[in-house]
């Protein structure tokens, strides 16, 4: 530890000189296929969206991908067929179909696109529902919690282990999608190395429905007239460390912890090609979802 803190102390004056700009040359990759499959049993229209992949530096919209077929089929035979709406995006109307996703019941996504298959599985999981919302008022802790109404959100794990959560807030309608927004859940904690299984979700898991400013330097309280609404989506094992990974590799800043993380990587993807070794990336998951809102009011 002692040789860790002199290394640390020899070379922290150099670092902090090491500001010159360097511009690197990446070769461009081949494109392929990118999945974004997160489907759900809510009433409203299930999105799958295709596009295809870009070159790292390349800040344009990816190229959407038009043409494939695509659909959804269940461990009893059932097809959900997905319809492209507009390019790259296929939609399943729940409003319009006598079928519906279903609790406990295996899914399988098939892509067909350019004569290539593309497959994935994901089973759909139970979900605890949401117990309450409570708004509480603090004075000013700290400059990172300052004076104001703060949401929280109250739901239990059920009894046995192995579940895992994706949790959306939006705060006034609008959806919190930015890196630091991220919240999941295995259980009750924050891994499967806790060992919280059949309790209410942890503090922190709750007070997420406060979210950060957009400097993430102190809480954003309510104010009267403002509403949560919290979503508790139940996904996968596998799509909980896809969305551990991801978290991971979004939230870099750039400080000197990060001088000797790892270096950035693709995540791995649970979507396949089933008919030759032609790549593909990204992810498919079904979640059951449970979901309150609540207004601040006088």
């Amino acid at each position: 530890m002692k040789k860790l803190l002199y290394i640390l102390v020899v070379i922290w004056p150099f670092i902090q000189g090491c500001e010159d700009e360097v511009s690197l040359y990446l070769n461009d990759a081949p494109p392929v296929l990118v999945v974004d499959a997160w489907v759900n049993d809510m009433s409203s229209e299930q999105v799958i969206k295709l596009m295809m992949s870009q070159p790292y530096f390349d800040a344009s919209n990816p190229p959407e991908v038009t043409g494939a077929q695509v659909f959804i089929e269940d461990d009893m035979g059932v097809v959900f067929n997905f319809s492209e709406s507009e390019p790259g995006k296929y939609i399943w109307d729940p409003a319009t179909s006598e079928s519906s996703f279903e609790v406990g019941r295996s899914y399988q996504l098939t892509v067909v696109y350019n004569g290539d298959t593309f497959e994935a599985g994901s089973q759909m999981n139970r979900v605890p529902p949401i117990d309450s919302i409570v708004y509480t008022y603090y004075e000013e802790r700290n400059a990172f919690q300052p004076e104001g109404y703060y949401a929280q959100f109250f739901a239990r794990d059920p009894v046995g282990t192995g579940d895992s959560y994706w949790i959306k807030t939006y705060k006034n309608g609008q959806y919190l999608n930015r890196p630091f927004d991220l919240n999941i859940a295995y259980d009750a904690g924050f891994s499967s190395a806790g060992e919280i299984d059949g309790l209410v979700f942890i503090q922190p898991i709750q007070d997420a429905a406060t979210p950060l400013n957009e400097d993430e330097d102190a809480y954003e309280p309510y104010i009267t007239g403002d509403s949560v609404y919290v979503e508790i989506h139940a996904i996968s094992n596998d799509a909980f460390t896809f969305l551990e990974e991801v978290g991971i590799q979004i939230q870099r800043d750039g400080g000197f912890d990060e001088i000797f993380a790892e270096p950035l990587e693709n995540v791995p993807c649970n979507i396949n090609c089933t008919t030759s070794d032609t790549q593909v990336v990204g992810f498919f998951d079904m979640a059951s979802v449970s979901a309150m809102g609540k207004k601040l009011e006088e």
